[in-house]
């Protein structure tokens, strides 16, 4: 099931369930999804591909996370419970997170095939882990990975 459908059938179900603050994040990612897919539309695409879904759901997971700092940080209890609960809700549309050992030893490959030597090359490296894992990738804990193995 593409992802689209699953964000329409699970729309449906929390309405049904009365679950208001499930209704209320699936309605932003479809409302984000339609600004992605209009912008896409430019490169020649009437929808974007779930590739580009599911970076569009990392980067809003970045900024909740973000958020709720600040509102943390600021004193604000309520409001970082509410960021938070909204990530859980976008990281259940998210592949499974790689395990730290299976990135480590990726990034290691990666840095072979590339020959990587200095941080001069962490895009061919990032370039090369993308292409081998697409979306199952996290690119901020890859990119950490890298930066050590690399300054290492």
């Amino acid at each position: 099931m593409s992802l689209r459908a699953r964000f329409t059938d699970d729309l449906k179900t929390a309405m049904k369930a009365g679950q208001s603050e499930k209704v209320g994040t699936i309605r932003m990612i479809t409302a984000k999804l339609k600004d992605v897919d209009i912008a896409g539309r430019a490169k020649g695409e009437d929808q974007v591909s779930d590739e580009a879904v599911i970076s569009m759901l990392r980067g809003m997971i970045k900024s909740r996370t973000e958020s709720a700092a600040m509102y943390a940080k600021g004193g604000r209890p309520e409001l970082a419970d509410k960021e938070n609960a909204e990530i859980a809700i976008i990281r259940a549309y998210l592949p499974p997170d790689l395990d730290d050992a299976t990135i480590e030893a990726a990034v290691r490959e990666a840095i072979e095939r590339t020959d990587a030597t200095s941080m001069k090359d962490m895009g061919k490296v990032m370039a090369a882990l993308k292409q081998q894992f697409g979306a199952a990738l996290d690119p901020a804990r890859a990119s950490a990975v890298v930066r050590a193995q690399l300054a290492a």
